[in-house]
């Protein structure tokens, strides 16, 4: 008799659990997710009801960022729009709306800022936070909703930790995630709105260093127009409102800015960027910018190859915003917001194709980070932040450039 052949046993798959994620079931991700958001509410309402007089329970302003804002447009509003780069004039300003010294949050942006900022302090101070918060949530929620879709439902939009972190700090980020999501969006479909959307995020200049490199080996060159004619216009409206005394305060408190950065002012713990990261381990600041270089150019790089591979795909908005992301040394963890839009296209491409290796195990460790980056980085001195950005952009990269395989969908949230 002829002996039976031996099954091949299949190797053993260590990395299984984390390459296919098949322990993330829509049931479990709608379950956390619903988790989440009511841990973010409950959060909110709490921290708001034990403030006093506008601080905090741990004596901080709300909205502690905004501060920094609100005082710059009193200034400006009193004929003194300079003064909001003065230190001791902008200090002073905050200070008085508590009636004593809560702490400094510097005004490192450019005029064309201020632009934006102009009409806040017509409010009182809680009032204008609340306005703020609710008008730039709502074009938040607006492009987020365009990204997924509807059958994905709202959970993933109003869940994602950073909506808490921004809240929290009162600070922009909200807008930055609707010009940088309404700008990816519309690069096929509507150009001149997709520029000038980018381009209105000049009052973030270390946000946009990727965008001009992006939209011109894309040859998308309406987009390009658009946006330098609204990065002008900005300027233009700026130098006519507060005059050249605004741009010269700027440029004199620049030195402030790379001081915060290199000197970890803010928090190496609080950043996001391969910068922060090196100088978290105690590397030189040479030594960080040399890295912060080096992913930067990375990140260049995988652009050039999603162009030569397939020009203008569905993944060349949102592999710009995280490229973008990347590029930048100085990024905070409320500047998350903005992984919005590439979180949102990822999941509803898995939703609709199948999900590939290791996108389930991503898009989770990209929608936790800003609940975690920072957690993470000042009690075990570890940054996630530029290694989950790094995999996110080449699993976007890696869809973008290669036909999407038949799956089953999800269902929705």
């Amino acid at each position: 008799m002829t002996a039976s052949p031996t099954l091949a046993q299949p190797k053993p798959d260590p990395l299984r659990g984390l390459r296919r994620a098949d322990w993330l079931t829509p049931e479990r991700a709608r379950v956390w997710g619903w988790l989440c958001l009511a841990v973010s509410v409950a959060v909110a309402i709490g921290w708001v009801a034990l403030s006093r007089g506008g601080l905090d329970p741990t004596g901080k302003p709300l909205g502690t960022d905004f501060m920094s804002f609100w005082s710059a447009s009193q200034l400006a509003l009193g004929g003194a729009p300079a003064d909001a780069w003065n230190v001791g004039a902008h200090h002073a300003r905050e200070s008085a709306i508590f009636g004593r010294d809560v702490g400094y949050a510097a005004f490192f942006y450019p005029p064309l800022f201020l632009v934006i900022c102009l009409p806040l302090a017509l409010l009182p101070y809680l009032a204008s936070l609340a306005a703020w918060l609710a008008a730039t949530g709502a074009l938040y929620w607006r492009m987020a909703r365009a990204w997924l879709g509807q059958r994905l439902g709202v959970m993933p939009i109003l869940a994602f930790p950073a909506v808490l972190t921004n809240v929290g700090h009162g600070q922009n980020g909200f807008l930055s995630a609707a010009l940088f999501g309404a700008g990816a969006l519309w690069l096929e479909r509507r150009p001149i709105l997709a520029g000038l959307a980018l381009g209105a995020l000049a009052y973030k200049p270390h946000l946009g260093l990727m965008i001009p490199f992006a939209l011109a080996i894309a040859g998308r060159w309406k987009t390009f127009a658009a946006a330098a004619a609204m990065v002008t216009a900005l300027a233009a409206a700026s130098l006519a409102l507060f005059g050249p005394a605004a741009w010269a305060g700027f440029l004199a408190d620049s030195g402030l800015a790379r001081a915060t950065l290199e000197q970890g002012l803010v928090g190496d713990a609080k950043m996001q960027s391969a910068f922060a990261a090196v100088r978290l381990f105690g590397g030189p600041v040479a030594l960080a910018y040399a890295a912060q270089l080096a992913v930067a150019a990375g990140a260049a790089a995988g652009l050039v190859w999603l162009q030569r591979r397939a020009p203008k795909s569905g993944a060349e908005g949102p592999a710009l915003v995280v490229a973008a992301l990347i590029a930048s040394p100085f990024l905070l963890d409320y500047d998350l917001v903005i992984l919005a839009a590439p979180l949102a296209w990822l999941l509803a491409e898995g939703a609709r194709t199948g999900f590939r290796d290791w996108e389930k195990t991503t898009l989770a460790a990209a929608f936790v980070l800003p609940a975690v980056s920072r957690m993470l980085a000042s009690q075990v001195h570890l940054p996630p932040a530029p290694m989950v950005l790094a995999a996110l952009l080449l699993l976007i990269l890696r869809r973008g450039a290669s036909p999407a395989p038949t799956g089953v969908a999800v269902r929705p949230a």
